[in-house]
């Protein structure tokens, strides 16, 4: 069985990468269009392109996968589990409150959001690549894996953020929170890290209750859990896949 991971934002696939070199099966990491990967001509950018884009590549491998997604990433995934026909064998994702209807935006994603200030912040990024590296190894992403992020993030990526951002407003519950109140087809797993301060454990537990998924910790990780203790990570995926 083939495990299938997305990332977040601002990421690319690549911040799987040591957590995949702990897996004893085959695995893939996604580059999502314009993160990491082109952005191709008339691709929006927007949640909806993305879902659709990923349901596109998992039909594309052909076979039942276990997805992963993380942030952004774990968004998608959720889209996809609950309301595409795609081969899935397993989901499981963190920061899945992202879908709860009283989920309300960070602070930097209501930067993002508004125009102007959105612009101004990518293009700061852009000039000040220590100021990401130390923001993202600030939150417990190592230096090697935030040093690649710094050489791949681009004014494309800047715009991809933008688009993908304002088009969930006033969150994603808005558009997608109608899939979130019921099971899933294939079982899922909904990842806590309990240092990541932009979890929310009440809500994920809750939404997990609906989706009837299951849970499992990670104390003391952060919000880049897969890049802090890659180890732990991939142990807890392995525990998961291999009870069903």
């Amino acid at each position: 069985m083939t495990a299938v991971f997305v990332h977040g934002v601002p990421e690319t696939g690549a911040l799987w990468n040591s957590l995949r070199s702990w897996l004893r099966v085959p695995s893939i990491a996604l580059d999502l269009p314009g993160f990491g990967a082109p952005r191709p001509e008339g691709f929006g950018a927007t949640k909806d392109d993305y879902a659709e884009w990923l349901a596109g590549e998992l039909r594309r491998i052909g076979e039942p996968v276990d997805l992963v997604g993380h942030d952004w990433g774990a968004a998608l995934v959720g889209r996809v589990a609950t309301a595409y026909d795609v081969p899935l064998r397993s989901w499981a994702v963190d920061l899945v409150e992202g879908a709860h209807e009283d989920y309300a935006w960070h602070d930097l994603a209501r930067v993002w959001q508004t125009p102007g200030d959105g612009e101004r912040q990518v293009a700061a990024t852009l000039a000040d690549g220590a100021g990401l590296v130390e923001s993202t190894t600030g939150l417990g992403m190592r230096r090697a894996d935030a040093e690649v992020l710094r050489s791949a993030y681009s004014e494309t990526m800047g715009r991809s953020i933008l688009d993908l951002y304002r088009s969930a407003l006033p969150n994603v519950a808005a558009d997608w929170g109608d899939g979130f109140t019921r099971p899933t087809a294939a079982p899922g797993l909904i990842v806590l890290a309990g240092g990541d301060p932009f979890g929310d454990p009440p809500r994920s537990r809750e939404l997990a209750a609906r989706l009837g998924a299951r849970t499992a910790e990670l104390p003391g990780l952060g919000h880049w859990w897969m890049s802090e203790d890659p180890g732990a990570g991939a142990d807890l995926l392995q525990r998961f896949w291999s009870s069903l």
